[in-house]
């Protein structure tokens, strides 16, 4: 889908379109890259963000979708939805940091709102978010996602989620009523 006022692409991910997905991803939050932007967690996690195997595993969920972001041809940013029962979860959700600051990531979760509602009928997204992440949280705060206190902890020492730079992360859930 093609919206002319911010001339964005929005299309479901395919298998071709993974190393450039796990590139956006890792440029997004780890290494010198992300520094770039605002979104990065270089000082809190080093090593990987993702890998091919888990920008593949969302791709192929049944219960969900991988969206690609495109302007002008060129990835600038993906998310992740995935149907759980009465709510969605959001995921996954990158913007190139050389496009980080201009408001592109208030269309992206907008649409990404807007497509659960039609896909699903769900009247809740649901993300997770590093709880010491408090300018990512304000963020997703002013965007209508309130912070619950429910915590899960952090996968310390599986790799696949990074190398923990600190021994307090855990992920906090943060919810959002769709209307």
């Amino acid at each position: 889908m093609e919206t002319a006022a911010t001339g964005l692409t929005f299309r479901d991910a395919t298998d071709a379109d993974i190393d450039a997905l796990v590139a956006l991803i890792e440029s997004a939050y780890r290494g010198d890259d992300s520094r770039v932007g605002w979104t990065t967690e270089a000082d809190i996690l080093e090593g990987q963000r993702t890998d091919p195997e888990g920008v593949l595993a969302v791709i192929k969920s049944p219960d969900g979708r991988l969206l690609t972001v495109e302007r002008e041809g060129v990835l600038v940013a993906c998310c992740q939805l995935e149907h759980r029962g009465d709510h969605a979860y959001f995921g996954m959700f990158a913007v190139s940091p050389q496009q980080q600051g201009g408001g592109l990531g208030k269309v992206i979760i907008a649409e990404a709102e807007r497509a659960a509602r039609e896909m699903w009928g769900v009247t809740e997204m649901h993300m997770t978010v590093i709880s010491v992440r408090d300018d990512l949280i304000a963020w997703y705060e002013r965007r209508g996602y309130r912070r619950t206190g429910r915590m899960t902890p952090f996968p310390y020492g599986d790799e696949r989620f990074g190398v923990p730079q600190r021994a307090d992360l855990q992920f906090e859930l943060l919810v959002k009523e769709l209307a």
